[in-house]
């Protein structure tokens, strides 16, 4: 599994694609918080605190983890390099695991710089205060865990294809109704116990909950078990190509 995460990252590395994901994640939440006009703008929010960007990185995450993960697979099918992998001495769900990892790292060596945001917001709040410590905690493992979703479904819709397009249309089509789907489902009924059970089928309420500071075991279950059913999904799907 070390030897496919490390295999993961070099390849990231030695192509354009970690400085595109990186510098595309930092460009565009730059541009939309601290530039462009609207209701993620910072200065315009009207509150020294992050949840603007909270609000916006979802949806970036969105167009940008199956652009990671859509190679995962498709390119090895697509160039025969998957037999090889088969007949080295791990299993395919080790060989998907590194892959996950591999991945799941480019996407928080991009997080990583916006740590940077906490301190700029600091220095704009008017009592010099720094913002909640437990919102940006719940919101931050929140986003993680997101991404973890986002991921797994690439890494699912990369075994279905071998054609890298194909699979990042059906990874960020997956992605879509998986976080916004149940919630604009919901919106189609009037309010009742209906409507919060749709919801909660969706990774909007549950990372919207987390946002708000609220580690609640629950929202933790649900995504480690979508992570978990994807990844199964993919390693299901490789070794019935196996045989």
């Amino acid at each position: 599994m070390l030897a496919i995460f490390k295999r993961e990252i070099f390849s990231f590395f030695t192509t354009p694609v970690a400085y595109l994901v990186i510098g595309l994640f930092l460009l565009l939440n730059g541009l939309f918080l601290w530039v462009f006009g609207g209701s993620y703008n910072v200065f315009e929010y009207g509150f020294a605190d992050l949840s603007p960007f909270f609000l916006l990185s979802p949806w970036v995450l969105l167009l940008l983890v199956p652009a990671i993960t859509m190679k995962s697979f498709a390119e090895e099918k697509k160039l025969g390099t998957l037999e090889l992998l088969y007949i080295k001495p791990i299993s395919v769900s080790q060989m998907v695991l590194g892959k996950f990892s591999g991945a799941m790292a480019l996407v928080i060596l991009a997080l990583l710089p916006t740590l940077l945001y906490v301190a700029a917001i600091s220095e704009l709040s008017i009592d010099g205060s720094s913002p909640d410590t437990g919102v940006l905690t719940g919101s931050y493992i929140g986003l993680l865990l997101l991404a973890a979703n986002y991921t797994a479904i690439g890494m699912f819709t990369s075994t279905l294809t071998e054609n890298q397009v194909v699979a990042f249309i059906l990874g960020l089509a997956l992605c879509f109704v998986a976080y916004y789907g149940f919630e604009g489902l919901a919106g189609l009924f009037s309010e009742g116990d209906s409507v919060l059970a749709i919801q909660q089928l969706g990774m909007q309420a549950h990372f919207d909950s987390m946002a708000r500071g609220v580690i609640d075991s629950r929202d933790l279950f649900y995504f480690l078990a979508a992570t978990f059913l994807f990844l199964s999904l993919a390693i299901v799907r490789l070794q019935n190509q196996r045989k």
